[in-house]
């Protein structure tokens, strides 16, 4: 699989470039950027063999199969759909578009076109995360009760684009939909806002978000995120269930220190997974979808219910959902 990247962004070494090192069906093989230049040093920086002057002229290359989109917020949506029409395969950044409705116009379009098209969030490739379903689906702790996520760290370069408006940012967007995601994955369903409160970096711009959450089996949920706050640092789960509990440990990045800890009938346990990137994990899962149709655990239809849900913690804050960068 031959990728193009649209935009010299901060997570692509990360998300794409060093995974695709260790990946033998996977080749990163062109990059545009807004800055031509930019883009030319960083494919000097990451042996990228192809630097193209913009994005159209990138998704018009015939000899790429797939598109990596790492662009703002505001803009995911926009070259998603573009690249959809140039019948490229698509793994989108999170959140995958800037709100619900747009979420639904992408989702249509990838089913209309048979393309593979994932959201990025990695954690829920990693077996941390399908370990932490196994265990809740599994029975032994019983029902779920109540679910907490957390995604707390500092950002203190406030000309940062994610706290860009225009460019639909706010700590929800980057570091909430991820707990919002998560707190959908443990309880197996999507919840319906009860209430939310934000700090405002600067009008209708969120740099800390909390919001009360209730699923449909009546079991309720707390999400909390920021990019500047006195929560610092903070990524854990917890989830409170009949007969225990499950308590968790930068679930969202587990290559780094981690921890799960599960407390149930037959007393407490620790378990520890391995150091290997949740990025590898997710783009082994890209690469088998676009080259023998594997399963996509996070498909555009359910972009569209975790958009959803950011959508009402905005509107119960008393600030509006993000909008498409025109």
């Amino acid at each position: 699989m031959r990728i193009g990247v649209l935009g010299a962004a901060g997570i692509v070494p990360s998300a794409l470039v060093k995974p695709a090192r260790g990946n033998a069906e996977v080749e990163v093989a062109a990059i545009a950027a807004r800055d031509p230049r930019r883009a030319a040093e960083f494919a000097a920086k990451h042996g990228i063999p192809k630097v193209h002057t913009t994005y159209d002229e990138l998704l018009a290359d015939p000899s790429l199969d797939a598109v990596y989109n790492p662009t703002p917020n505001g803009l995911h949506g926009r070259w998603t759909l573009a690249a959809l029409e140039a019948g490229k395969h698509v793994l989108c950044e999170k959140p995958f578009t800037a709100n619900a409705d747009e979420a639904t116009t992408v989702a249509r379009a990838a089913a209309a076109s048979g393309l593979v098209v994932m959201e990025a969030f990695h954690y829920r490739y990693h077996p941390f995360a399908l370990r932490m379903e196994e265990i809740l689906a599994s029975g032994e702790l019983g029902t779920v009760l109540h679910v907490e996520t957390a995604m707390s760290f500092p950002l203190p370069s406030f000309s940062d684009i994610r706290y860009s408006l225009p460019l639909a940012g706010g700590a929800m967007m980057d570091a909430g939909c991820y707990t919002v995601h998560m707190a959908r994955v443990l309880a197996a369903s999507t919840p319906t806002v009860v209430s939310a409160s934000a700090k405002l970096r600067s009008p209708g711009v969120d740099r800390a978000m909390t919001a009360s959450l209730r699923f449909p089996t009546g079991a309720t949920g707390r999400v909390r995120c920021s990019l500047w706050s006195s929560d610092v640092i903070r990524i854990a789960a917890r989830v409170t269930c009949t007969r225990g509990e499950l308590r968790a440990i930068n679930p969202l990045s587990p290559q780094f220190w981690h921890r799960l800890s599960v407390r149930g009938p037959g007393g407490r346990r620790v378990e520890r997974f391995t150091h290997r990137p949740s990025y590898d994990y997710q783009l082994d899962a890209f690469a088998n979808a676009v080259l023998r149709d594997g399963p996509v655990s996070t498909p555009p239809e359910d972009a569209i219910e975790t958009m959803t849900v950011v959508d009402g913690i905005y509107r119960a804050a008393g600030l509006e959902p993000r909008v498409p960068t025109p």
